[in-house]
């Protein structure tokens, strides 16, 4: 069980180790230079910082140390009457993430731990864009009533995150461009919070750094896709 658990990190290539490294040490710099610490947002951001290095190599161990990052960033955002993200993380990015766990146990690459990556149809891309519109009308409707701070900015972040978890649970190399998107949205969230709490100043070193690692997602899962495609009857579904 042990060797299982450390398999993911040993398969890292000297790259991803360094990203993953300087990604945990910028966040506990942050931590220990904030005149407010929250020791809360510290391991937020390392659980959160793991599970993208992970998530770019196709380990499925990324999507469960996604689920524990929803759970501890849901918590943050209700601590700062963000609504929003608490809603979008705890009752989508969560569930969702849950749900990629089983899509990825169940479809990878070949024999190995590598997900499958599957390109995206231009009717199930379609189908997305409408749902994702929908579940930002509601959501903006909801949060409106819930009082939620920064109400356009939490919407924007609903609209975002939702895109990313759905093409991470669909094994699209695109995700990562939606969490991107997300990462850029919750800096600005965050400065707006960290301008009445300096406690909160670590989340915006953190969501850079989520945006760092996301592009290279992004990147990872494209060379991804072209090795599994040069393979003979690579697998479908």
């Amino acid at each position: 069980m042990h060797n299982r658990l450390l398999a993911p990190f040993v398969r890292l290539t000297r790259f991803e180790r360094r990203l993953w490294l300087v990604s945990l040490l910028c966040a506990a710099v942050s931590f220990i230079l904030s005149p407010e610490r929250d020791a809360l947002t510290l391991i937020a951001s390392l659980v959160g910082l793991t599970s993208l290095i992970l998530n770019a190599r196709g380990e499925v161990l990324g999507q469960v140390l996604m689920v524990l990052f929803s759970f501890i960033y849901g918590v943050i955002s209700y601590s700062f009457a963000y609504y929003g993200e608490m809603i979008t993380y705890l009752g989508m990015t969560m569930p969702i993430a849950a749900a990629a766990v089983v899509s990825w146990l169940r479809h990878p690459f070949k024999d190995s731990a590598e997900v499958a990556v599957r390109p995206i149809a231009k009717n199930e891309l379609l189908c997305l864009l409408l749902l994702t519109a929908l579940v930002t009308w509601v959501f903006y409707f909801i949060l409106r009533e819930l009082g939620t701070a920064s109400l356009m900015v939490s919407t924007l972040s609903v609209l975002t995150s939702f895109l990313g978890a759905s093409l991470t649970f669909l094994r699209s190399p695109y995700y990562a461009l939606g969490y991107a998107a997300n990462d850029v949205v919750l800096i600005a969230l965050w400065i707006l919070a960290s301008l009445e709490n300096p406690a909160y100043l670590p989340m915006i070193l953190c969501f850079v750094m989520f945006l760092v690692n996301d592009l290279y997602g992004y990147v990872s899962w494209r060379q991804m896709q072209r090795r599994q495609a040069s393979v003979p009857n690579p697998p479908r579904g």
